[in-house]
């Protein structure tokens, strides 16, 4: 198991370069590919009218006189060892992991990031768990209870949870409880360790429309399961031997249908840490996905670099922490 740990985490280094190397292709090769030069590039964060000298001086504050390779090269010594920057008369000091400054603000982007970590944590794991209960106990009954009406009504509520998009329900939910029936009047996210209360009531909304696409999905693909498990021969011979029918559906029938559950939850939890963006956005959440979109629309590499690499990190240690967790849902795992 610890080699097996030792060359994951090997493989998610090098795959945390191939990102941010392609990342950092995409905002200063492919442009220099479509025809734009150093200068024209530079001009970008200087305003109207840029002159001579300020676009010199631009192309040496952030290193656009450089090769590609090179620039790239001090940017993932920055994250490794820190860096140093002169924007002005005293040199600004980024320490480790340095993601850099903002291009448009001269920020340092390590701290903004960790300023909005617990905005996107806090309504990942908040919506994962209503998901995940609502999901997997609707897919169970509905299995158990095939035909009925209530299997019939979940699933046609699920289907229209995995149909609508995101920016929809959450509009709707919206206009519903913040506007029409002013429950959640002012939706803001006041952090946890002020006041847990508060914190909780103003993301249950988020929470909710979030989960929704979630939990529909997670609804039919345990159902799905659920029919094809306890059709097997083990579940009969489970029945057989007299044991009570809610250990056979949980423990016999449950535990072989989460295997493919796991998997998606672990990319999709990891997806969100990176940035539940159209929610955040609904919500006006300044999370990750919000800063994301700003390095986007401002063309600043350093604010997305930074949310890219944080996100693919994510994702990495998900995929890790669910082959681990694949030996305990499943013994065959063990035996392979």
């Amino acid at each position: 198991m610890a080699a097996y740990i030792i060359r994951r985490v090997f493989a998610a280094v090098l795959l945390l370069l191939v990102v941010s190397a392609v990342t950092f292709a995409i905002f200063f090769l492919v442009p220099r590919l479509g025809g734009q030069t150093t200068d024209s590039l530079a001009a970008q964060y200087i305003g109207k009218s840029p002159d001579p000298d300020a676009i010199a001086a631009v192309k040496k504050n952030l290193g656009l006189d450089q090769p590609v390779y090179l620039q790239y090269w001090h940017f993932i010594k920055g994250i490794v060892v820190g860096a140093e920057y002169n924007f002005g008369p005293n040199p600004s000091v980024c320490h480790v992991p340095c993601f850099g400054y903002s291009f448009k603000t001269h920020v340092e982007i390590w701290p903004e990031i960790v300023k909005r970590i617990p905005v996107t944590l806090s309504l990942a794991v908040g919506a994962a768990v209503l998901w995940v209960v609502s999901g997997v106990a609707i897919g169970v009954v509905s299995a158990l209870k095939r035909g009925s009406i209530f299997d019939r009504l979940a699933m046609g509520v699920a289907l229209a949870g995995v149909s609508l998009p995101m920016f929809f329900t959450g509009l709707v939910a919206t206009a519903l409880f913040s506007f029409h029936w002013t429950i959640w009047d002012n939706i803001e996210f006041i952090p946890f360790t002020e006041n847990p209360g508060e914190w909780a009531w103003n993301l249950i909304l988020p929470w909710c429309t979030l989960a929704f696409l979630y939990s529909a999905l997670y609804a039919r693909l345990t159902r799905a399961g659920m029919l094809e498990t306890m059709g097997e021969d083990y579940i009969r011979t489970a029945r057989a031997k007299g044991l009570r029918e809610s250990k056979v559906v949980v423990k016999h029938g449950l535990r072989a249908a989460l295997t493919p559950l796991v998997t998606i939850f672990g990319m999709d939890f990891a997806l969100l840490l990176g940035g539940a963006v159209i929610t955040e956005r609904v919500f006006n959440f300044q999370g990750m996905g919000a800063y994301a979109i700003q390095g986007v629309t401002q063309s600043d590499l350093p604010k997305v670099m930074g949310v890219t690499i944080v996100a693919a990190f994510f994702i990495v240690v998900c995929n890790l922490l669910v082959d681990l967790v694949y030996a305990a849902i499943d013994p065959r795992v063990r035996l392979s």
